[in-house]
C-alpha cells in the first residue's frame, strides 16, 4: 500500500510517500516559506532531486504544485492518483474529541474547522490539506493524527487550570499539548539508543512552533504548549509564555480589538516580532553582523528554554537525556549551545565540536563527562503518521 504523508505545518509542509508496511520512502520532500515571497519547493526519489524556488502563497498553491510534481511523466513517482491508498494528515488540535488517529468523514472535517480557534495557524492549513487531497486523491483513504494525542497521559495536576471547575469539565479548557507525534517518535528513539526503558528525557521540538515535553518512562507527564499551541516557548511568530493581563490592558487602554490582540500574539510576535524575521536562518545571520534586535532575540529564545530544562528536571526528579529535534533544533548548532550553556551544574556538558559538526541519524552532542546526555535525533513524524494511518486499515 502506498501511503502519502501531509504535514502541515504554519508555514510550511512537509511530505512522504511510502510503501507499507515495509516502510520504504518512494519520495519525500519539503514546501517551505509558505506565504513569502521566496517561497521553496523540494522533491527527492532515489533517482532525481529538485528544487523550485517560486513564491507559494498558501498551503493550497503548495498541495497542487506536489500533485503535479507526483504525476510528473519524467520525475514523478505515481502514473495515476489511485496509486495512494491512504493519505495520512497531520492535524493539530483535536480538543476534547479526538484522542486517537482517525478516518476523516465529514463530522471529522466539521469539529477539526470547529477547533480551528484553537490553533488557528494550524487546523485551517490541515484541513484546506484535507479538502485539497480528498479532490486529488479521490479514492484513497483520508486519516487524521492528532498532535495531543501523544499528551494524554499528562496527570490531571499537571493538564489543569486553576480556573473554577465549570470551564473545565463543562468547556474543556485544559492543556491538550502539541507535536505530540515528534514527541513520540524522538523519545521512542532516545530510550532505544540509550537501551533505557527507565527513563527520564526532556524533548525540545523546535521548528517555526516550538515545544518541550518532559517523558517518564516513555510517557509525556507535561508539556509546554497547552489549551492551544502559543504559550510556552518562543516561535517564530507567536509569542509564548506571557502575563495574561498584557491582553486587557491592550483592550481596555488601547482599544485593541480580541481579534486584534489574537493576530499581534499569534502572527506578530515571537522571533518575528523582535526581529522583523520568522526564519532562524535569517536571524542567525544578522545576528552574526552585528544586529543587536537579533543577537537579543536568539538570547531570549534560548533563556526560555533553559528555564524548562530547569523545571522539568525538577518534575521528573533527574534526568538522563534531552533530545534536541525538528528543523532548528537539528540544525543550528547556535541554539543548541546557547541552550546548554552554563548548566554544568546539573550535569549538562556540551561537546562544542561534536555540536557543529552536521551529520545525519542519532547523535551525542554531550562530552563522554556529562551526566546528562545530549542527543540531536532528527524527527519523522511522517513515518509515524504513516504507521498509524496503516493501523486503521489491517485485518
Amino acid at each position: 500500500m502506498q501511503v502519502l504523508v501531509l504535514n502541515s505545518g504554519s508555514s510550511s509542509l512537509k511530505f512522504q510517500l511510502f510503501s507499507m508496511p515495509n516502510e520504504t520512502i518512494l519520495c519525500s520532500g519539503l514546501i517551505e516559506r509558505i506565504g513569502l515571497d521566496n517561497g521553496n519547493f523540494k522533491f527527492k526519489t532515489a533517482n532525481d532531486t529538485i528544487e523550485l524556488a517560486t513564491p507559494i502563497p498558501n498551503h493550497k498553491v503548495g498541495l497542487e504544485l506536489l500533485a503535479k510534481q507526483l504525476l510528473d511523466a519524467d520525475t514523478g513517482i505515481i502514473k495515476s492518483a489511485d496509486d495512494i491508498g491512504v493519505v495520512g494528515h497531520r492535524v493539530v488540535h483535536g480538543g476534547k474529541y479526538f484522542s486517537d488517529t482517525t478516518e476523516i468523514t465529514p463530522e471529522v472535517k466539521e469539529k477539526i474547522k470547529a477547533l480551528s480557534s484553537l490553533a488557528p495557524l494550524h487546523n485551517p492549513a490541515n484541513l484546506e490539506g484535507i479538502e485539497v487531497a480528498e479532490a486529488i486523491f479521490s479514492n484513497a483513504k483520508q486519516v487524521a493524527v492528532f498532535d495531543t494525542a501523544f499528551h494524554q497521559s499528562i496527570p490531571e495536576k499537571a493538564y489543569r487550570y486553576a480556573i473554577p471547575r465549570e470551564f473545565s469539565e463543562k468547556h474543556s479548557i485544559r492543556i491538550y499539548g502539541f507535536h505530540g507525534t515528534s514527541h513520540k517518535y524522538v523519545s521512542e528513539k532516545a530510550i532505544a539508543y540509550l537501551d533505557k526503558p527507565k527513563s527520564k528525557i526532556i524533548t525540545i521540538h523546535l521548528g517555526n512552533g516550538c515545544s518541550m515535553t518532559a517523558i517518564k518512562d516513555g510517557k509525556s507527564i507535561d508539556h509546554s504548549l497547552g489549551f492551544s499551541p502559543v504559550n510556552g516557548l518562543i516561535m517564530g511568530t507567536r509569542c509564548g509564555d506571557i502575563d495574561q493581563s498584557i491582553i486587557f490592558y491592550l483592550a481596555q487602554k488601547y482599544d485593541y480589538s480580541l481579534q486584534e490582540i489574537n493576530n499581534l500574539l499569534q502572527k506578530k510576535s515571537g522571533m518575528l516580532g523582535l526581529t522583523g524575521f520568522s526564519d532562524l536562518r535569517d536571524i542567525q545571520a544578522e545576528a552574526a553582523n552585528g544586529n543587536r534586535d537579533c543577537q537579543l532575540a536568539l538570547e531570549m529564545n534560548t533563556y526560555r528554554i533553559k528555564k524548562y530544562i530547569g523545571s522539568y528536571m525538577a518534575v521528573l526528579n533527574g534526568l538522563d537525556a534531552i533530545v534536541f529535534t525538528a528543523g532548528i533544533g537539528e540544525n543550528s548548532s547556535i541554539i543548541r549551545e546557547m541552550a546548554c550553556e552554563d548548566l554544568d551544574f546539573i550535569g549538562i556538558d556540551l561537546d562544542k565540536e561534536a555540536n557543529n559538526k552536521r551529520e545525519d541519524g542519532i547523535r551525542t552532542i554531550s562530552t563522554r563527562n556529562s551526566k546528562v546526555e545530549v542527543l540531536v535525533i532528527p524527527t519523522n513524524e511522517e513515518l509515524e503518521i504513516a504507521k498509524q494511518s496503516v493501523s486503521l486499515f489491517k485485518d
